[in-house]
Formats: structure tokens, sequence, C-alpha cells
């Protein structure tokens, strides 16, 4: 689920360009196997839809909500309702668009900001568990700096089912580890790696996280499949630990660290998407319910969840030197067979 403008730049790619949205550059991919966006502003994945042969062959038959989910074309406010897409979210704001895995905010955030939405990289640190950190203060940016940097598109591997990108920051972002980024789209999935080298002298301790944006149809009416009997800490009652009794119903604002390692799955009523892990021992699960950011409307705010692969205080990575971590995420649709 994109803004329209987005969607537009993806209406006019065929194969694979580079183009600007939201004052930032963009690398887009619209292939045989599904469409891919990604910002060079954080090595960000904002846009994820794959197309499977079934789908394509299926798509000319489709009803018009089913279509748009399915090809990522436009919706009417009255369509969107019946679908469980957003159409319009508020004076001035352009159209959210249904179609794809992954969520982002129609009313970005100018430079330098963040934009919200897709997969953020959250390095190397995430939320004030800021221990790598190396201002004076500690007064770094929330989630760490990688977020907000330039990355550069270092390598882009095509073969028949998909592709695969590797991406580097421009420009150093601290002074003993080295971040890098592997991004893998196919028609059946998405796979990211944040992948840290130490190159320093002593060691570090960092935390981090694959802040998933994942688009839904109500975020008020998802589930959250495996995490029943987790412990956790709930970040709106002070950090309080508390296990998880059955699975997770989402019936408002939640922000939780799960400590656990399990695949999760989402269930948002309209599909089922699995959630695999790798270097990562705590899930977060967010969402700001009626305490929603000030770049997010109600209406488009109900349409995302995020579930996230992390490194947090509950499972912080000390890395030495010559060591290495990769932090992964793997999307995936749940199927039958």
């Amino acid at each position: 689920m994109i803004p329209a403008s987005l969607r537009a730049l993806l209406d006019a790619t065929d194969g694979q360009r580079r183009a600007e949205w939201a004052g930032r550059e963009v690398w887009l991919a619209n292939e045989a196997w599904g469409e891919l966006v990604v910002s060079l502003q954080g090595a960000q994945v904002l846009h994820f839809l794959p197309v499977s042969p079934e789908d394509a062959t299926a798509e000319g038959s489709a009803s018009a909500p089913d279509a748009a989910r399915a090809t990522g074309a436009s919706v009417s406010p009255e369509d969107a309702t019946a679908a469980g897409a957003d159409a319009t979210s508020g004076e001035g704001e352009e159209a959210l668009v249904a179609g794809g895995w992954l969520w982002v905010t129609p009313t970005p955030q100018a430079l330098p900001g963040a934009i919200r939405g897709g997969i953020p990289l959250c390095w190397p640190w995430f939320a004030d568990e800021n221990t790598a950190d190396e201002s004076e203060d500690r007064s770094g940016p929330m989630h760490g700096p990688a977020r907000k940097a330039d990355w550069r598109l270092d390598a882009v591997d095509e073969h028949e089912e998909g592709i695969e990108l590797h991406l580097s920051p421009l420009e150093r972002l601290h002074s003993q580890l080295v971040p890098r980024a592997v991004i893998q789209a196919n028609a059946n999935r998405l796979h990211v790696e944040l992948i840290t080298e130490h190159r320093g002298e002593t060691p570090v301790k960092i935390t981090g996280a694959l802040h998933s944006y994942l688009a839904v149809n109500d975020a008020r009416a998802c589930r959250v499949e495996g995490l029943a009997g987790a412990r956790y800490l709930d970040k709106l009652a002070d950090f309080a630990e508390r296990e998880q009794q059955g699975e997770l119903g989402v019936r408002g604002g939640l922000d939780r660290i799960y400590h656990t390692n399990a695949e999760l799955t989402l269930d948002d009523g309209q599909r089922r998407l699995r959630i695999a892990r790798q270097g990562s021992d705590s899930a977060v699960v967010w969402h700001p319910g009626d305490e929603r950011p000030a770049d997010t409307s109600e209406a488009a705010g109900r349409r995302f969840l995020c579930v996230e692969s992390a490194n947090t205080r509950l499972d912080p990575v000390w890395l030495v030197p010559g060591a290495q971590h990769l932090l992964g995420t793997t999307l995936s649709l749940e199927t039958d067979a």
C-alpha cells in the first residue's frame, strides 16, 4: 500500500530504473516476477509486490478490489472501503493505492527526515538502546544514523526467478563498524539482510532492527500467531515483563518486545503473511493506536502493523574485532501446500 505518486512511477517503469520520489533517489523494478522499490536514503525497501504466474493468468478475470490488490491499481473511496484499502486520508493528502506487502505513509517528511514505512534499517542501535552511539552525550538520532544516511547501490544481480541488490553507505557511519544491506526479491518472497562488520580494535555492543511496516486490512483486527507463551516487555507499561496468553490479537496501540526467535504469521483477514527472522531473538510488535505520529493520518495509520526482526535489550550483540553479525527478515505468503 503506497502513495499514488509512487504507484505512478512504477507504472511508468518497464524493467529497472532510477527516479526521484519525495526528494529522494529511488531504484525501481517492474519485472515479470513482480515489483520492488528501494530508497537510496537508508537502503530502505519501500514496496514489494510479487507476481506469480497464477496471478498473471487470473488477473483479467479478477473482481475490481481483487485486481487492485494484485496489480496495484488505484481504487475509489467506495471500493477502498469495501476492500479494506485506503484511498484518501485527509485534506490535501494524496491517495494510498492498494497492492503490495508493505505500507508507506502518503505524507513523508521532507529531507533530512526519514520516510515512515517500508523496511527502515535501524543501526547500530534501536530506540534508546544507544550503547553504540559515539556522540559525547549519546544524543544521536533515534534508531541510529543508517536510516537517514545516503547509500550506494553496489551491485544488482539478476536471475530468472528474481533479483538481489547489494548496498553500502556513502560515508562512514561508525568509527569501528561497517554495515551493508542485501535485498533479495522474487515471485515468492522478500528477504532483507543487515550485515555488520567490526573493523576496529575494541568490542562494541550493538542493537538494531528491520522496522517492517506491513500493509494490513485494519490494524485493529489483526492477529499475530507464534507468540503464545513468549515473555515480553511492555514499553507502554514502563517495560513491565509479562507473558503472552494465547495468540496476540491487536485491538489498539501496543509496543512490545517479545523474547523469541519463532517464525510468526500475521493474519489481517485477507492474507496470512509469514515472518521469519535471522540473527534475532527479539520480535517487536508496534502500532501507535490513537497516539499516531505527526506524519501519519488516522485513516492511513489503520493500514499498517509493524512486526520487526530486532536485537534489543533482550538480545544485544557484542561484536569483537573481525567479527560479523547478520540481522535478517524473510516475508512470504502462507499457502495451503
